[in-house]
């Protein structure tokens, strides 16, 4: 049967545009259900300390977040697993420098393509780290636990939160920079288990994410941190020197943490997302909150504010990870 050319034509018409049409009538009704926040480390760390109190926080605008920690892999696991799942809105990575270092600079094989599988949505923080001892080890100030490692070469090991974690990354920086390079590596799945045989003495020496643990088990005695990778001193530990300023600045470096979704969310989510995050952050109890970790609150962000956010890390770290040597595979 021949259709009029009208009718033809508003027939084409109605086929172009009902993908849009679905897009946003599917961000019109999100969300429906509970989004589910994958958090690629074991609890405890940094990456809990921001994204638990997040979950919370945007639960007036989002509804219910549900958190899961998925370790393994320096992040790989659980990047990997979102950037796989249904890009509807409803499966979020807490990620950030970890998850786009990681894949882009130090694997042949990588799990997924950080830019082109995930999508930023907002970053949310920025976090350091620090060069941490047992309290037994006998030193108390950064240049004596050089000095210490290389009259005792091989005694000394330090924890990291997998192989290829940006801790993994600063603890080769350290050894490089300091001259230390029989320092052993040994790597956990996450912070929280580095933190734990830290304070145990199971291993000597760490370099943790800075959080408000850290801070605490620093004043209790439990364990001592000799140094912040920020530029300059946290406000929430102002005693604590940073490495630059006891002579080395090469080892002023730390992470973002925002929240990517998988490629092809559409648009209307991503933003509905961002603005949620931007009203949480706005906060100032959410801001103390991160702050009194040892976290730095990222204020006003979007999704292309944490795109660029990303390339900066990766191009910073790149040249780092190409003069140390060092890949996964």
């Amino acid at each position: 049967m021949k259709l009029p050319r009208r009718q033809f034509l508003y027939l084409i018409a109605g086929t172009a545009v009902s993908p849009t049409i679905s897009r946003i009538a599917m961000a019109q009704a999100y969300p429906s259900r509970p989004i589910r926040l994958v958090i690629p480390f074991p609890p405890g760390g940094a990456f809990d300390a921001v994204g638990r109190p997040w979950a919370d926080k945007v639960k007036p605008l989002l509804g219910t977040v549900v958190v899961e920690n998925m370790g393994g892999g320096g992040s790989s696991i659980g990047a990997a697993a979102v950037a796989r799942a249904r890009p509807d809105g409803y499966t979020i990575l807490l990620g950030g420098t970890q998850t786009h270092v990681n894949e882009a600079l130090l694997k042949s094989q990588p799990l997924y393509d950080p830019v082109k599988d995930l999508d930023p949505i907002a970053g949310v923080a920025a976090n350091v780290l620090c060069i941490a001892v047992h309290h037994a080890v006998p030193v108390q100030t950064l240049n004596e636990l050089i000095a210490y490692a290389k009259a005792n070469p091989g005694k000394l090991s330090y924890g990291h939160s997998g192989v290829g974690s940006i801790q993994h990354l600063t603890g080769e920086l350290f050894k490089s920079l300091t001259g230390t390079p029989e320092i052993v590596q040994v790597p956990y799945r996450g912070t929280g288990p580095v933190i734990t045989d830290l304070v145990g003495g199971q291993i000597p020496m760490g370099t943790p994410g800075v959080t408000g643990q850290v801070i605490e088990l620093h004043r209790s005695g439990k364990m001592r941190v000799l140094a912040v990778t920020s530029p300059t001193r946290l406000v929430a530990a102002p005693e604590l020197p940073t490495a630059a300023e006891l002579g080395f600045p090469g080892l002023t470096v730390g992470g973002s943490i925002g929240l990517l979704a998988p490629a092809g969310t559409p648009v209307g989510i991503i933003e509905q997302v961002a603005q949620a995050t931007r009203t949480a952050i706005a906060e100032p109890a959410y801001q103390q909150l991160l702050i009194d970790a040892g976290i730095e609150p990222t204020l006003d962000s979007n999704p292309e504010k944490f795109r660029q956010s990303l390339a900066a890390d990766v191009a910073l770290w790149a040249p780092i990870v190409k003069a140390l040597g060092l890949k996964l595979d």
